[in-house]
């Protein structure tokens, strides 16, 4: 039998050992970032891969210790991505469910343009206006290129490339280098947003440096023939093409010009075929193609995500390296403004979180440092991509 001293001993020891333990109930903190984009449909490769390229960042945060939140705590990030089929009517229901959800202080998407547009007028238009009954919910968009977007709300953000000033770029360098080149005839998915707007910068540019517009061909975002277009194409034989679309169809249209034999002298693509998906579709039709670009694995940053969105079985281009800046940016913001991550702190985290993404000069991205301009559009860096032998090589680094 123990005797009471050694009892009370044992008692005394272990409460003093339960003082140091966690608590029973304890549990790791987590703070969630949503993404929305489109995961179906015809261009549903960007949406997949954004979520790659965000879970990547995330995991490479989590494996150093997470994020600091207000109180000091520290917590994982998880991703959340819902699907909105790039449908406007759908990113405005995603956009919603999101907004409703007690953990939910940040989004990154939408994929479309014609998505971001819509969604982006539901939210409040000028920060605290008392007689805007807009959604107060701060977006950070990857993927939407369409120019000017984010000034539609001061809850809107983009880290997207300024398409106005790559092709501006583009087409300066042919009017510089390939003096030869006389003629232009462009080609554009009529019905997409981002492909019929950047199609215009194109067409404009073009005018500028000197090349004689001919004409264009028009096809929509899911057709599959493209034989009336090209040969459109072929009567006007141009000396440069241009094809505003995304990969699906430029490899369609690529495909039907070797077949006709039409063999422009060069041949410049849209940014969001500067990807794997186009050389996997097509990479004997687009060799030789000029793609402006805001990604390319060319420093040890670049490299380094690449490869760990490529471990998600993924592939990294502009909009999913915007993606992957857009996690870090936020951990960033996360922790400046002493985000809490709690269902009763919600809202003044959401203004917390528009605060700090408003604030923002300069943030770092894969190529380099990214200014931010007073419409909350981003300046990054850029460079010339061009098909050769099945990968893209950097043709030309403005």
């Amino acid at each position: 039998m123990q005797r009471p001293t050694a009892i009370l001993s044992a008692l005394a020891c272990a409460a003093a050992l339960a003082s140091f333990a966690p608590p029973a109930h304890a549990q790791e903190r987590t703070i969630k970032i949503y993404g929305m984009g489109a995961k179906s449909g015809v261009v549903r490769i960007f949406g997949i891969q954004s979520e790659a390229a965000m879970q990547a960042a995330a995991d490479q945060i989590n494996a150093a210790g997470g994020v600091t939140l207000g109180d000091g705590a520290k917590a994982k990030i998880v991703i959340d991505y819902l699907d909105d089929r790039c449908s406007a009517e759908e990113g405005i229901n995603v956009l919603r469910r999101i907004a409703s959800q007690p953990d939910a202080i940040v989004a990154v998407g939408p994929t479309c343009s014609n998505v971001a547009e819509p969604v982006f007028g539901i939210l409040q238009k000028k920060a605290g206006d008392a007689s805007d009954s807009g959604i107060q919910f701060p977006l950070y968009t990857d993927v939407a290129a369409k120019g000017g977007l984010a000034s539609i709300s001061e809850w809107s953000f983009r880290n997207v490339p300024s398409e106005a000033a790559m092709y501006k770029s583009v087409f300066e360098w042919v009017g510089a280098t390939r003096k030869e080149l006389k003629t232009f005839w462009g080609g554009v998915e009529k019905d997409f947003a981002h492909s019929n707007a950047t199609y215009n910068v194109m067409k404009d540019n073009a005018g500028k440096v000197g090349l004689e517009v001919l004409g264009q061909s028009e096809w929509l975002l899911a057709d599959t023939t493209f034989s009336t277009q090209v040969r459109e194409m072929k009567r006007a034989n141009p000396d440069v093409v241009a094809i505003s679309a995304h990969p699906f169809t430029t490899c369609g249209v690529l495909k039907e010009m070797q077949r006709q034999g039409v063999k422009p002298k060069l041949v410049i693509g849209l940014t969001s075929s500067s990807s794997m998906e186009t050389l996997q579709g097509c990479a004997q039709q687009a060799e030789g193609i000029i793609i402006p670009t805001s990604f390319a694995p060319v420093t040890a940053e670049a490299k380094a995500a690449a490869e760990a969105v490529a471990a998600k079985k993924s592939n990294m281009d502009l909009h999913n390296a915007a993606a992957w800046e857009n996690i870090f940016t936020l951990k960033k913001i996360i922790e400046e403004q002493k985000i809490m991550g709690k269902p009763d702190t919600v809202a003044a985290d959401r203004q917390k979180m528009r605060q700090g993404l408003a604030a923002l000069k300069q943030t770092q991205g894969l190529l380099g440092p990214i200014e931010r301009a007073a419409d909350r559009e981003a300046i990054k860096p850029f460079l010339f991509v061009q098909a050769k032998g099945g990968a893209w090589t950097v043709a030309h680094k403005p």
